[in-house]
């Protein structure tokens, strides 16, 4: 058997080798360097992202919205319709937070799991993890907590065995999220029987950025549960604004309308080459 020998060895590595490899902030650089030589952003791209970044720090203020919705909540049903990201969670944590202080509970519902355990870790910032609980359909933690965090559905099961068993669900405030899902073909049913089980003693607050029949909705609340509903209307304009894009294979950046708010004809175009 012929031996592995030094010299055999370091021959056959030295055959193996490709130089001195290049540091990974080198490569990183020239890898940016052929982008920006292959794709040169547009004006169009250039305008899609200005001012995009970190917004500076600066003290909080409540909205007005939010503010009178605090004050509505002290003594009727709550429905504030807000766009996204103006503060609608804002509103229901100080709430939260007004009750687990005097010794009460709550609950918070949302239709989606990712969501509810989203604001789960939230809540659990912010009140301590001894305080909140979540409850769905694959989690079940600290379900005695003075704050439950959990799917429509379960709160909506828990009413029901409330019924069976002769009991009263405990909780002093109900925040339904994302309320809108009422007028869901397939889920919708769930809300309905949720808001029509919750004893008129406990406080709902609902949520939504897309219920455009406030008003309707609240008179049938109000109907359905004997109590007062307020509506509370935030602004009408997104806070922090969409910007749509499409990224083209060719690792372009297009604006998904143009300057007049209309589709950009170069995406347009694209669409009608993928029908023929």
């Amino acid at each position: 058997m012929r031996r592995n020998t030094r010299k055999n060895w370091d021959k056959r590595r030295s055959r193996g080798r490709r130089g001195p490899e290049k540091s990974a902030g080198r490569r990183d650089q020239e890898a940016n360097e052929r982008a920006r030589r292959v794709v040169p952003p547009s004006r169009e791209a250039r305008r899609l992202l200005e001012g995009i970044g970190t917004p500076r720090a600066k003290p909080f203020k409540p909205d007005d919205f939010q503010l009178e919705a605090l004050a509505a909540l002290e003594f009727e049903d709550v429905l504030v319709t807000a766009p996204t990201g103006s503060g609608k969670t804002w509103i229901a944590r100080e709430e939260i937070r007004r009750l687990l202080e005097s010794g009460r509970r709550a609950w918070y519902t949302s239709p989606l799991k990712a969501l509810t355990n989203s604001k789960y870790h939230e809540f659990i910032d912010e009140f301590g993890p001894n305080s909140v609980g979540i409850l769905t359909g694959d989690r079940k933690e600290n379900s005695d907590a003075p704050l439950i965090v959990g799917t429509t559905e379960i709160y909506r099961n828990q009413l029901f065995d409330s019924l069976r068993g002769g009991s009263e669900v405990t909780a002093d405030l109900v925040v339904l999220d994302e309320a809108h899902y009422l007028a869901d073909e397939d889920r919708g049913h769930v809300w309905e029987e949720a808001i029509i089980l919750t004893p008129p003693r406990i406080r709902l607050l609902l949520l939504s950025a897309t219920i455009g029949n406030a008003h309707e909705f609240a008179l049938w609340l109000e109907e359905i549960r004997g109590v007062r509903c307020a509506v509370i209307t935030g602004p009408l304009k997104r806070p922090v604004p969409l910007r749509s894009a499409v990224l083209l294979p060719d690792k372009r950046l297009l604006p998904l309308l143009n300057e007049s708010g209309r589709l950009n004809p170069e995406v347009l175009a694209l669409t009608a080459d993928e029908r023929r």
